[in-house]
């Protein structure tokens, strides 16, 4: 059972869109994805500008893939790297500590994620 960074079971980031690595709405990980899409954020006008700007471009649909495009709130499975290049730059969107992959606490301290997290989740008992 994947765990989250709170060290409990993993949560579901989203369902519709359909987000994750393995599409199956959680931001669970597994050795093909070398992107680490391990972090569920909330999106933000920012970030989406942010990510757009580094080339990855989170808000036009491709309907060919079955993608509608993100808005600000959707929340979706990020890279860990585009999270980290977010927060140096001032843009990090919130996260949902309950649906983060636990592997992000070998990158990331838990004061660094407990800063960044939801409101709602903020408090939460690690």
């Amino acid at each position: 059972m994947a765990r989250n960074v709170l060290a409990k079971k993993l949560e579901t980031c989203c369902k519709e869109p359909l987000t994750g690595f393995l599409r199956n709405g959680k931001c669970d990980t597994c050795s093909e994805d070398v992107g680490m899409h391990t972090v569920c954020a909330e999106m933000t006008a920012e970030f989406l500008a942010f990510s757009s700007s580094r080339g990855n471009d989170l808000s036009t649909p491709m309907p060919d893939f079955g993608f509608s495009g993100l808005k600000p709130g959707d929340r979706w499975c990020i890279c860990l790297g585009r999270w980290l290049e977010a927060v140096e730059a001032g843009v990090a969107p919130p996260i949902s500590l309950r649906a983060t992959h636990v592997s992000v606490i070998e990158h990331v301290s838990m004061d660094v994620l407990t800063a960044h997290a939801l409101p709602d989740e903020a408090a939460e008992d690690r």
